[in-house]
């Protein structure tokens, strides 16, 4: 055998061998199963692993967005009319928020912690300065006394009625943006304050929110199932809630946006519980995006969430008491929430009943710029970029024994909306990269050996074929040199004239016939009688 020989069949048998292992692992799935099984013990909230510390300290920043409707022609609305909103802001601010008192239950299964936050004035990323900065917005302490008057007696609310004019108390107030936001001393609660010790004289929509947290947690840590890393087990030691009016919408479902399990699919459904809206919403899938070189899954929260419950049977549960309930778009968030009839939805009323938008003058909803939406790494569940967005209303209505509203058309009235985002920084994002490109090659090895076989096959078909080219070409070229050998031998045989004398005409008989030829030492002869 030549050396040839042994090369092709050399290939053939490694090309056999690496087709036959490829398919084979391609089939039974074997690096991958190796790398979901490898996924699902790392990815837990054990001191041990590395989604640990991310964890507990967030290392991207966290932006807080606040924008303001600023009221214009407060008169017009007072007699009858259309409210005019301008939107000002953003007013940003950092949001820091580790995680604290952190301490393991259950032998590491579950783990309890706070989750204080605290906010940090970034004056370049806003529009103005939010001591400086005026806005006319509703009087939510005085509708607030109100709406808790109104299940009282028609005297009793003329003559708080009487006693609020007095002090001049009108239906908007006009505050800076850092008072309505963290806080000011409020005449109408101080007042209250002296009758009610336990009423706070101080108001703002983020009053004693910023270094605070939104209750006790305690997270599933996913040591046990996969499929719970993260998961909430209590929220302030409850496992669900008892303000709405049906079982499903008082459970507390999901994480709390943090972190979400490995292996995300596009087909199901992710929950969180937002504590600062009182229950659990679900996201679905949208789109495949990139964000800094990472390929992600877009899930957003779908229609049917805040849907009407004509429309969507499932939320009736969010009707309280049951029976009443706001139209699409708009969840009353008051049962949880003492004081004011406080009304939670996407800003501008995205999503919403147009009955809403067209109440007033000013909003202009769109999806680029008023959708909540995360996008997901699938492989580890980490959210790469989030962004939050919901808006704050509260519900101004007639209320008799108040003069000041005898005029006014019930109106679910926009305070202000918050836009939370955040992105994965350079560095989490270099190592996202990595690690996915090690996981990507090794899940793809099966692959590799497929595509070495598939060439050593290539390279086997190209040896074969020279091979034969070879092999024809050596059997013309024997044919060939047996040709001229058979040639050659013919000439060296030919007859030859041994006398050097020229050529005379013999000497015959004429009766004697001519014979033809010469003969090599031969002469011609008679034939002999017998």
């Amino acid at each position: 055998m030549t050396r040839r020989s042994c090369a092709i069949y050399a290939t053939g048998i490694v090309c056999a061998h690496l087709l036959i292992v490829g398919i084979a692992l391609v089939v039974a799935q074997v690096f991958q199963t190796m790398i979901h099984s490898r996924l699902k013990k790392e990815i837990t909230l054990t001191e041990k692993s590395q989604m640990f510390e991310s964890w507990k300290n967030p290392p991207p920043p966290v932006y807080m967005e606040y924008y303001f409707f600023n009221v214009t022609n407060p008169e017009v609305f007072l007699a009858g009319g259309k409210a005019s909103l301008k939107q000002i802001g953003p007013y940003t601010y950092r949001e820091y928020r580790p995680r604290e008192n952190i301490t393991f239950l259950e032998n590491g299964t579950k783990l309890y912690a706070l989750n204080p936050k605290t906010f940090v004035f970034v004056p370049e990323k806003s529009a103005g300065n939010p001591e400086v900065d005026l806005i006319r917005t509703v009087n939510i302490p005085f509708v607030a006394i109100m709406n808790e008057l109104n299940s009282y007696s028609f005297f009793l609310r003329t003559m708080v009625s009487m006693y609020l004019n007095s002090m001049g108390v009108e239906v908007f107030m006009t505050h800076t943006v850092h008072e309505v936001l963290w806080g000011f001393k409020d005449p109408v609660l101080t007042k209250v304050k002296s009758l009610k010790p336990e009423v706070d004289e101080y108001f703002g929509l983020m009053w004693k929110k910023n270094g605070t947290h939104e209750g006790e947690f305690v997270f599933h840590t996913g040591e046990q199932n996969y499929m719970d890393y993260g998961k909430i087990d209590t929220w302030n030691g409850l496992r669900e809630m008892s303000w709405w009016s049906s079982n499903s919408s008082n459970m507390i479902n999901g994480t709390d946006g943090a972190v979400f399990h490995p292996l995300i699919n596009r087909n199901e459904l992710l929950y969180i519980f937002a504590a600062d809206l009182c229950r659990s919403i679900h996201l679905a899938y949208v789109k495949d995006v990139e964000v800094k070189g990472i390929q992600a899954y877009r899930f957003a929260p779908p229609n049917d969430v805040l849907m009407n419950p004509k429309e969507n049977p499932a939320n009736a549960g969010f009707c309280v008491p049951a029976g009443d309930c706001l139209g699409t778009g708009v969840l009353k968030v008051s049962v949880c929430r003492e004081g004011a009839p406080i009304v939670v939805s996407f800003p501008h009323f995205y999503q919403a009943d147009p009955k809403y938008i067209n109440a007033v003058e000013g909003l202009n909803p769109n999806k680029e710029e008023h959708e909540t939406y995360l996008d997901l790494q699938p492989t580890s569940g980490v959210p790469i970029r989030a962004c939050k967005r919901a808006q704050l209303n509260i519900i101004l209505k007639r209320v008799t024994g108040f003069p000041k509203t005898k005029l006014i058309h019930e109106t679910i009235f926009p305070i202000m909306f918050v836009n939370e985002t955040a992105t994965i920084d350079d560095d989490s994002a270099s190592q996202m990269r990595t690690l996915l490109l090690i996981v990507t090659l090794v899940s793809n090895f099966p692959l590799l050996i497929v595509g070495m076989g598939i060439i050593l096959l290539l390279v086997l078909v190209v040896l074969f074929c020279r091979n034969r080219q070879k092999k024809n070409e050596v059997k013309r070229i024997d044919f060939t040199e047996a040709f001229h050998s058979f040639a050659t031998v013919k000439d060296d045989t030919a007859y030859t004239q041994v006398s050097d004398k020229p050529d005379e005409p013999s000497e015959m008989p004429t009766n004697q016939p001519m014979k033809n030829g010469s003969y090599i030492a031969m002469s011609p002869v008679e034939a002999q009688k017998c």
